[in-house]
């Protein structure tokens, strides 16, 4: 349960910053806003903001709460007996039944009302870019706010090649398992993320080199690891074998990383935390380059992609292992996030953008009818592999 709420927080986060970034810069460029959404329809409830000016020409505010799609229509503003007659009809901010996402529903994003002044098609082509990748833009300064304040107070570092001069070492670094290989010897015997590898046979473990020296010399025999699981000491047996065709290696199928807690001077924390979300970004487009190579060479996924289940499990396991992990893995998430939706590819962020430099090259614009069955297809390939995603990840929640 904890996980469960825990996981909702650190998605409503991400979800509302991202769109927050969509909001802010459609309203600044003059483009109206119809609703502003946190997951996805069916709606549960919400409020509308009614806008008037009074005799003196202030603006006057005022919300209207309902449930379900109870929000008031534009048709009913000219009725008589309309109870907020002469209000004009203002942003929704709904709340919705499918916790997975949020949207912001912009006037004109389809190709309608192409000839008003407030609509998202009649503005210019760079404002348009601008509030399309506006998103991607906040997930990243999440990111980099997020780790420059865990530098202040100290986040776990990979400290395998020493750490910067400036760095202040808050805690020992311990031998830390980073990732699990699908159907390894590592992942059969039950290894986890975030276990603290504590002995290899009779040896007590200094660094992650060390065990990965032991495994290479020790390829045909069993190996006893012990690690930390919270607050267990676990055995754990296992023998290596060669994972992959071409392979000449046997391996266990897990990453090592000696950790430590690191935090810098708060006057350089900030510039430190940016730094890290920059090359966290770097690190998430060639992950996903080459993810998408490997399959399309057909080589299949060379890692797992994990589905809100399986994102959702790594959060609750951050969590445990402390507030420091979780800002870590929650930048990392709002990184992927970012990566991800600045993609070309239809339906998300990236796809849109990419619309409209066409149009630019083409000195034309993109058919409407075109440009909505390609990004209505890049929507159900999308939903398409978050439930396989997460049909797999839960039968592994059950192995």
């Amino acid at each position: 349960m904890l996980t469960a709420i825990i996981f909702l927080a650190v998605l409503a986060l991400l979800v509302i910053v991202h769109e927050l970034g969509h909001f802010i810069t459609a309203r600044k460029a003059g483009m109206k806003v119809y609703e502003f959404g946190f997951g996805f329809p069916p709606r549960a409830f919400g409020f509308q903001v009614l806008t008037k000016k009074d005799e003196n020409g202030k603006i006057k505010k005022k919300k209207v709460f309902f449930w379900g799609r109870g929000e008031i229509k534009e048709e009913e503003k000219e009725e008589e007996n309309f109870e907020h007659k002469g209000w004009e009809l203002g942003t929704i901010y709904s709340f919705n039944w499918l916790p997975l996402g949020g949207f912001v529903r912009i006037k004109g994003e389809d190709g309608e009302s192409k000839n008003e002044s407030d609509s998202f098609g009649h503005q210019k082509a760079w404002k348009r870019i601008i509030v399309l990748s506006a998103g991607v833009l906040m997930n990243f300064l999440l990111a980099g706010i997020m780790l420059g304040f865990g530098f202040m107070v100290g986040l776990p570092t990979d400290m395998s090649a020493g750490v910067d001069k400036n760095a202040i070492v808050v805690g020992e670094a311990k031998t830390l398992i980073q990732y699990i290989e699908k159907g390894s010897p590592a992942d059969e015997v039950g290894l986890k993320f975030g276990d603290q590898v504590l002995l290899v046979g009779n040896q007590e473990v200094k660094s992650a080199n060390q065990v990965v020296e032991y495994i290479r010399n020790n390829q045909n025999n069993e190996i006893i690891l012990k690690v930390k699981r919270e607050n267990q000491e676990l055995n754990f047996a296992t023998t290596p074998r060669v994972l992959k065709t071409g392979d000449d290696v046997a391996r266990l199928g897990m990453m090592l990383a000696d950790a430590g807690l690191v935090r810098y001077p708060w006057y350089i924390s900030l510039y430190k935390g940016f730094q890290a979300a920059g090359i966290g970004l770097v690190n998430v487009f060639v992950g996903l380059f080459l993810m998408l190579k490997s399959l399309i060479l057909g080589k299949g996924l060379i890692s797992d992609v994990s589905g809100p289940i399986g994102i959702a499990v790594i959060v609750g396991q951050s969590a445990k292992m402390g507030f420091n992990y979780l800002i870590n893995v929650t930048a990392m998430i709002s990184l992927s996030l970012a990566a991800l939706n600045i993609l070309p590819i239809p339906a998300l962020d990236g796809g849109r953008i990419l619309f409209i430099l066409i149009e630019k090259i083409i000195r034309r614009p993109v058919n409407e009818k075109y440009e909505r069955i390609a990004h209505l297809i890049g929507f159900a390939l999308l939903m398409a592999l978050i439930i396989f995603v997460t049909f797999r990840d839960i039968l592994g929640l059950f192995n």
